[in-house]
């Protein structure tokens, strides 16, 4: 199981700070797994719309084509600016 973790106005919408999911097979990358989780449904369609959550896998950023694997932890983050 993937072990999802989410933060600040992520974590708001989804209504919780981490979960655990079961990967389906057609999960194999963090474009994809965005995709199944908003196909889940309310609170993770308003929490993830819009494409500006940044992700990290395994405590490093990730793009959408990186891969995702049932056994990795996934952070789940809004966009962090700084000045």
């Amino acid at each position: 199981m993937a072990h999802l973790l989410f933060f600040a106005s992520v974590k708001d919408k989804v209504g919780m700070p981490a979960t655990q999911l079961p990967l389906p097979e057609n999960v194999t990358t963090v474009g994809t797994l965005l995709a199944h989780l908003q196909d889940l449904g309310a609170p993770y369609a308003e929490a993830l719309a819009g494409g500006h959550v940044q992700v990290a896998v395994n405590q490093t950023h990730a793009r959408a084509e990186d891969p995702v694997k049932d056994s990795d932890e996934v952070a789940f983050f809004p966009p962090v600016s700084g000045g």
